[in-house]
This record gives structure tokens, C-alpha cells and sequence, in this order.
């Protein structure tokens, strides 16, 4: 049997805890640095389209007069939002052939779409837990 002294025990603890503690940070703030995007490109689509967000972000999506980049974003947005009234718009962009590398100022993202698609199936977003409720509006 292996004797560990209390010292020894109670620093790995220590260390256990701040590595728990570092690792609860980093996802919270990373979570709301996605919900604060999230939150930008549904004001910036309900500025241009005068929508509801998703209304919005389907809109900015479906407009050839935005950029391939502004599109994907839309999408991604939609994703992370979750909304299953944006699957039918997606639809009807996705092909299901997502090539190696997608250059996201030429085309639109096949992959961002499979993404988009998993988020309003069911897929789980454990970081909108921490900004979805307060977004859509």
C-alpha cells in the first residue's frame, strides 16, 4: 500500500482543484464570447432584414446579394441557436459532400451546414446553457 503524506495530498488537491477551476473558466468565457457573436449577427441581420434573429439569419443566409462569408456566418449562427425552423432553408443548400477544405469567402460551407443541421436536430450545445435564454428576442 502506497502512504501519501497530507501535505502531498492536500497540494495534489490543490492542483486538481485549479486545474478544475481553469477548466470551468475557459468554457464559460469561451461560452460567452460564442453567445455574444451569436447575439451580433442577429442584430446585424434584424437591422437589414426586420425580422425575428432566426427570421433574420435565414434571410442573411438565402440572400445572394451577401458574401459567401456572410452567409456561412449566418449559418453558424443558426446552428448554435439551435431554431428548427432554419432546417428547411439549410435543406435545401446541403448537399451532404463536404470537401476536404472549404474556402468560406467562395462557397457556402457544406460543413457549417452539417454543423447547423446537428444543432437544430437535437444535437446538445452545452455552451448555449450558458447564453441562449437571454439572446432571441
Amino acid at each position: 500500500m502506497i502512504k501519501i503524506n497530507k501535505k502531498c495530498l492536500a497540494a495534489l488537491m490543490s492542483v486538481a482543484l485549479l486545474g478544475v477551476v481553469f477548466l470551468f473558466g475557459t468554457f464559460f468565457v469561451s461560452s460567452l464570447w460564442i453567445g455574444n457573436s451569436v447575439r451580433e449577427k442577429c442584430e446585424v441581420a434584424k437591422a437589414s432584414y426586420g425580422k425575428d434573429c432566426v427570421e433574420s439569419l435565414m434571410m442573411t443566409f438565402e440572400d445572394e446579394e451577401n458574401s459567401y462569408r456572410e452567409r456561412n456566418r449566418a449559418v453558424w449562427a443558426l446552428g448554435q441557436i439551435g431554431d428548427r425552423r432554419a432546417l428547411e432553408v439549410i435543406y435545401k443548400y446541403y448537399t451532404g459532400e463536404i470537401p476536404e477544405r472549404e474556402p468560406v469567402n467562395e462557397k457556402l460551407s457544406q460543413y457549417e451546414m452539417k454543423k447547423a443541421i446537428k444543432g437544430m436536430s437535437g444535437g446538445f450545445n452545452l455552451s448555449a446553457l450558458v447564453w441562449r435564454n437571454n439572446l432571441i428576442k
